[in-house]
């Protein structure tokens, strides 16, 4: 059997902002090592126009309004997904690494700008 999609039952925007602080953990260099397998987040990617470049990929702005919301940050560490130090860090959890969003070909336009 299949894992169940979105167990931890994360709302829309709540999964956008997981899917994209999972990007920004695999671009080298944006992030440092927390405890336990953590992956600590201190910066995010500017905007440009109405959208922003996650490595290889373009996010529309729309999708990213999760980043910048202190209630999504809280949802996702009461999940065990993230651990934040609003609005300085954000810490992704193995599980949080992992967790599939199933959103990854919607969110991530991965074509030339």
């Amino acid at each position: 059997m299949p894992p169940k999609r979105n167990p931890l039952k994360l709302n829309p925007l709540q999964l956008k902002t997981l899917l994209l602080l999972q990007e920004i953990a695999r671009i080298p260099g944006t992030t440092t090592a927390g405890a336990d397998g953590e992956v600590v987040i201190s910066s995010f990617p500017p905007a440009h126009g109405d959208h922003f470049h996650l490595g290889e990929s373009v996010v529309s702005g729309k999708d990213a309004t999760g980043l910048y919301k202190q209630e999504v940050w809280n949802a996702l560490t009461r999940k065990g997904l993230a651990r934040a130090e609003w609005p300085h860090r954000i810490a992704l959890t193995p599980a949080g690494q992992s967790y599939e969003t199933g959103l990854a070909g919607e969110i991530l336009q991965r074509h030339a700008h």
